[in-house]
């Protein structure tokens, strides 16, 4: 389950952006995430659907 649930940290390295640049891609709601407690997470097929959206 968890192997298609990705942390801040290794979004920025696939978008190879900063941990900063995706939080704000996150509260903008640019792309979609869920929290568990405090801690933000990406389904990998969202990121997916964002880098192609995107161009990536």
């Amino acid at each position: 389950m968890f192997d298609n649930v990705l942390t801040v940290r290794e979004v920025a390295a696939r978008l190879k952006v900063t941990t900063a640049t995706v939080y704000a891609l996150l509260e903008r709601g640019d792309l979609p995430h869920f929290r568990i407690g405090a801690v933000m997470r990406v389904r990998r097929a969202d990121l997916e659907a964002f880098m192609a959206k995107d161009g990536r």
